[in-house]
C-alpha cells in the first residue's frame, strides 16, 4: 500500500505511467487526483497538503532526469 508519505513511490507511478504529462506544468488538483488513482494507493486524501503534492511534484521531475 502506498500512503501520502511514500513520496518515491508515487514519483516512480507517476513517470511509468502517465508519461504523456510533463510534471513541471501540472496543477496540484490534477496531481492529487493522479496520486489517488494509483491502484495501490491507500490514504486518507484528506491527509494531502501543498507541501506533500510539491515533494511529489519534484520527485516527479527528478524520476524523468
Amino acid at each position: 500500500m502506498i500512503k501520502w508519505t511514500d513520496i518515491n513511490d508515487i514519483a516512480i507511478e507517476l513517470a511509468d505511467n502517465h508519461q504523456d504529462i510533463d510534471p513541471k506544468y501540472i496543477n496540484f488538483v490534477d496531481l492529487r487526483n493522479l496520486v489517488l488513482s494509483i491502484e495501490d494507493f491507500s490514504d486518507d486524501p484528506d491527509r494531502c497538503g501543498e507541501k506533500i503534492l510539491e515533494a511529489i511534484q519534484m520527485a516527479w521531475i527528478e524520476e524523468l532526469d
